[in-house]
């Protein structure tokens, strides 16, 4: 067979399609119901008053070995180990308990709906807003942000990571990240991906610090530095 044969009966199959082969334009239109559940701890300082001004809110994000059903286990690191201590933080605090087995990055319709059930109930700056958390909790404290970046005034992810696509959409977004460039459980690539994604996408508002000889715990150091605090509670979302 020639290929001027070969092309005929090429186009002959082509145009020999039944019209059920061609494309029917449809819409899918359903509404969904989910029920979201979330233990959490609730710190609010002892100055509050819900009628006086509003108040920042700091949303903080656990590892994974806090993971369960022991609101405890959450008081391990981190901002409820502080308040724990004695420590007084000038924030209301939100520490949410991820279930075991479960990860930050595929919680955040539930982690959203925490935020808005605390302002509700709470006199809650709308302007300050804040979300930070450490290994499992970086990674989710980058994918809440990135999924809502016009809520929080900053974030603190300590050695996390994310999609770097995603930093296209925390331009505008003061970060601090942390890492420890010895860290052997999740390695500095990781946050040095997505801040390297920030520098090119323009954000002019990122930070890094990188822990030299530090593993994995890069997260003590940094939640005992008060200037970490000061420059946390000091952005504002215009």
């Amino acid at each position: 067979m020639n290929r001027k044969s070969i092309v005929f009966v090429f186009a002959a199959l082509l145009f020999s399609f039944p019209a059920w082969a061609q494309h029917e334009a449809k819409t899918l239109k359903k509404t969904v119901t989910t029920e979201l559940e979330l233990n959490y701890l609730l710190h609010v300082p002892k100055s509050y008053q819900a009628d006086g001004d509003p108040w920042p809110l700091v949303l903080f994000l656990h590892g994974a070995g806090e993971r369960g059903s022991d609101l405890n286990k959450v008081k391990a690191h981190g901002p409820p180990k502080l308040v724990e201590m004695g420590q007084s933080l000038p924030a209301i605090i939100v520490s949410p308990q991820s279930p075991e087995g479960e990860w930050w990055n595929d919680q955040v319709d539930a982690l959203s709906a925490l935020l808005d059930e605390v302002e509700k109930n709470y006199n809650v700056d709308p302007k300050r807003i804040y979300v930070t958390g450490l290994s499992m909790g970086g990674y989710g404290t980058w994918a809440l942000g990135s999924s809502d970046p016009d809520r929080f005034a900053a974030l603190l992810p300590i050695c996390g990571g994310g999609m770097s696509v995603m930093a296209r959409r925390l331009i505008d977004t003061p970060i601090w990240a942390f890492h420890g460039d010895a860290d052997v459980v999740v390695a500095l690539e990781e946050s040095q991906r997505m801040v390297d994604a920030l520098t090119r996408f323009g954000n002019k508002k990122t930070k890094f610090t990188v822990y030299p000889g530090v593993n994995h715990d890069s997260w003590t150091a940094t939640y005992n530095n008060p200037e970490v605090w000061k420059w946390l509670l000091e952005q504002k979302r215009e």
